[in-house]
């Protein structure tokens, strides 16, 4: 074999003997890449098939098979397919930017705005009434004033309110 060394010509299609792969050892020992789900997902959808449209046979991928079932099935009151499409269409849309602007929020009438100005009020009272509370609780546990006539103060809430609500602006 040294004979051979001297007289090898290392060349195209001729590598050095000393960079050879050795016998019984692979040039790629782990093999080939596996594909990623959404490149295997991806081929399969892209698969064509025939499908019988209209009494018409037509070639169309996976994919499109599967959109045309979903609007078959959604036509005929299938409840799961019509969201899992509703679905589908606004991921749609908002990919590709053309979401429909939300709706304007209807003008208050004067019965709604009266139902307003009530809530408000209320919880105004409540809130009021709950930190006169707080300070009735807090100058009885103080000692400021004893705990029996902590609430005989004259502190009402609902005159607070009465003071409060007439500067609020309910427009």
């Amino acid at each position: 074999m040294a004979e051979d060394e001297h007289d090898y010509k290392v060349g195209p299609g001729k590598p050095p003997l000393n960079t050879r792969f050795r016998k019984g050892q692979s040039g790629n020992p782990g093999g080939r890449r596996k594909k990623q789900l959404p490149a295997l997902l991806a081929d399969a959808l892209n698969e064509t098939v025939f499908v019988t449209i209209d009494g018409e046979r037509r070639e169309i991928t996976k994919r499109e098979a599967i959109v045309h079932q979903l609007v078959n099935k959604s036509t005929t009151a299938d409840l799961r397919a019509t969201k899992m499409l509703f679905d589908m269409m606004k991921d749609a849309e908002q990919k590709a930017g053309i979401a429909p602007p939300p709706p304007e929020p209807r003008q208050l009438g004067e019965a709604d705005k009266e139902v307003v100005r009530n809530f408000v009020e209320r919880v105004r009272r409540q809130v009021l009434a709950e930190i006169a509370e707080k300070q009735r609780a807090t100058a009885a546990s103080n000692g400021d004033i004893p705990a029996e006539t902590a609430g005989s103060n004259g502190d009402n809430p609902a005159e607070i309110v009465g003071s409060i609500g007439d500067s609020s602006d309910d427009g």
